[in-house]
């Protein structure tokens, strides 16, 4: 997407705070209240490496946006700048690959929603709670962007104190030696149990295929750099924050909940949030983390809404997508983008009343969904690459250079295919990766039919034009900054001779 289009603009309604607590909360993902068990049964302690070595990437990841978009602020979100380097296309595949695993994810939290609810009102129709999780999420976001804004704060503060709870109290227990069913609570239950590998090289790479989809949503703070107020400041903060939030969160709770109880003991069925507020006596635990986790689950379908809406209104505004879908309200909102996206949700309405099987292909959808993420995420780090090639003098210039330099990409996107090689070792996400290549084909067809459009050949014809002179200009760049570094090299030698 051409980052100088034209039209009525976004309003900066959020601040630093409200940046910060998005940034945790997309970096907190409903998986690691109630799939992290799963993953702690698969791998044992060593979980902790997979949670890091993936935070580890995705910072990268995280880095190489935040350079981009800083790099031009006129970008209004990761699809501007990969359309602007890599080509309408990618402004394309990427925006509607985006709008379709937030909705997939929507309609997952829609159903999780329901049946959180179900937890307090058994008697009460599932209808009722998911339409009215609908409402509210279509209500708040068409409020201000402040209002979501504030309601994302709220949303991860909840998740920052649940997580703080089960550290202080975790260590507590470890302390004082709690014991249950014969195990005592010790800092030696991380190796006492088989070791830090107890199911060796194939049970660590089975941690990944579910570790991976705990950090869908981590992206999420560059959907807001056109509603962010100073994203000069706030950005980077936000993003190097990052690797402070994976230990604190995903490996300090992962470890306290291995030194409380033996990794063995954890059902991958159960929360072990859950499990370790129950040991220690905490009434009404369960509903307590049954209350994190309908946040969390709404903190999610509430970033969705926003995040497709202003996706939808960026492909409005290139023609990827109709027209409608542009305009804003006098809240300075998308309002057509948000209810349309809202309108996918009424699925999960009906997936409530679908049946087991059903709710089985659902899981599948979902892990589509993630990794769809993950193409966007690829998708990121090619932009990194093609701009360090063709702006140079903007990489120079900039303030938030992506450690590591041109070598980190290439890393990050190895992993990814280590990612992949990872989930075809087992039956259900092996399918999932069959059918993903399904969205693609979908999309292939779709753009094969804007291409045809008189607007978008100008748009292909300009993006030829600018990549022509960009080259010429980043060769003539590199020249000079070459002829000028020849230059300071000879001036010492040259007084050298003189005073000889």
């Amino acid at each position: 997407m051409s980052p100088t289009s034209s039209g009525p603009t976004l309003e900066r309604g959020l601040s630093n705070r409200h940046i910060q607590l998005i940034a945790i909360g997309g970096a907190i993902g409903t998986g690691l209240f109630m799939g992290s068990g799963k993953t702690i049964s698969v791998a044992g302690p060593s979980v902790i490496f997979v949670y890091m070595i993936i935070g580890f990437m995705l910072f990268f990841v995280m880095r190489a946006m935040g350079e981009l978009l800083l790099s031009n602020l006129e970008y209004k979100t990761f699809a501007d700048f990969a359309g602007d380097l890599l080509g309408p296309w990618a402004a394309f595949f990427t925006g509607w690959t985006y709008w379709f695993c937030w909705v997939v994810t929507g309609i997952a939290d829609v159903v999780a929603i329901a049946h959180y609810v179900a937890f307090w009102w058994g008697d009460l129709p599932l209808w009722i709670p998911a339409l009215a999780c609908i409402a509210l999420l279509l209500v708040l976001n068409l409020a201000t962007v402040k209002a979501f804004g504030e309601t994302e704060f709220w949303f991860a503060l909840i998740k920052i104190v649940a997580i703080g709870a089960l550290i202080v109290v975790g260590l507590v227990m470890i302390i004082t030696g709690f014991q249950h069913d014969g195990t005592t609570s010790s800092f030696a239950n991380l190796w006492a149990h088989g070791g830090m590998f107890p199911t060796g090289f194939m049970g660590f790479v089975a941690g990944f295929q579910i570790a991976v989809f705990a950090f869908v949503g981590i992206e999420l703070v560059g959907t807001t750099a056109a509603e962010t107020k100073d994203p000069e400041k706030t950005l980077p903060k936000a993003i190097n924050s990052i690797p402070a939030r994976i230990l604190f969160f995903y490996v300090g709770a992962l470890l306290i909940l291995m030194m409380v109880e033996p990794w063995n003991l954890f059902s991958a069925e159960n929360s072990p949030f859950v499990g370790m507020f129950a040991l220690a006596g905490l009434a009404g635990a369960a509903g307590i983390i049954n209350f994190v986790v309908l946040t969390s689950a709404t903190s999610s379908a509430n970033s969705g809404i926003y995040s497709t809406s202003r996706m939808l209104r960026g492909l409005s505004m290139e023609g990827h997508a109709p027209k409608s879908f542009a305009k804003l309200s006098g809240r300075k909102v998308p309002k057509n983008a948000l209810m349309f996206s809202c309108m996918f949700l009424l699925a999960g309405v009906a997936l409530l009343y679908s049946g087991d099987s059903v709710m089985g292909a659902f899981t599948l959808v979902t892990t589509v969904s993630a990794l769809c993420f993950m193409f966007v995420w690829t998708i990121i780090l090619l932009s990194y690459l093609v701009f360090r090639a063709r702006r140079p003098h903007l990489h120079d210039a900039s303030k938030f250079k992506v450690p590591g330099g041109v070598l980190m990409p290439y890393v990050v996107l190895g992993f990814f295919g280590f990612i992949i090689w990872a989930l075809t070792t087992q039956a259900d996400t092996f399918t999932a990766l069959l059918i993903t290549p399904a969205w693609f084909l979908v999309l292939g067809a779709g753009y094969l039919y804007i291409r045809r459009n008189p607007q978008h050949q100008e748009l292909r014809a300009a993006h030829l034009a600018k990549v022509a002179h960009e080259r010429y200009e980043a060769a003539a760049y590199r020249d000079a900054k070459s002829f000028a570094t020849h230059e300071e090299e000879a001036a010492p030698r040259a007084n050298e001779n003189v005073h000889q």
